[in-house]
């Protein structure tokens, strides 16, 4: 499945890998605020989440790297790209 049809259809949970200032500006209702600097020590928090992770930024660069990192890490994840386009695919949730 691609990131699209996991938010519609599954299970998932979204992290937002971008600044703190930035996810309170505007974000995913439902997401958890992990930035991309806090990943590595994060990684026993991400693993114990709901998988599999959406993870999402402001242009899909920053969540491409998490995700990246994340999968050599065993954790199954998923880049959703820009949390506005993951914010219009949660509305049309199933």
């Amino acid at each position: 499945m691609n990131s699209e049809e996991v938010i519609k259809y599954s299970e998932c949970t979204i992290v937002d890998v971008r600044t703190p200032q930035e996810f309170m500006g505007g974000s995913v209702s439902g997401s958890v605020n992990i930035p991309l600097n806090e990943i590595p020590r994060r990684i026993e928090d991400l693993k114990a989440m709901k998988a599999p992770l959406i993870l999402c930024c402001a242009s899909g660069m920053r969540s491409g790297q998490a995700e990246i990192f994340l999968n050599h890490q065993g954790v199954k994840c998923l880049n959703g790209g820009s949390w506005l386009e993951v914010n219009h695919l949660t509305s049309q949730k199933v």
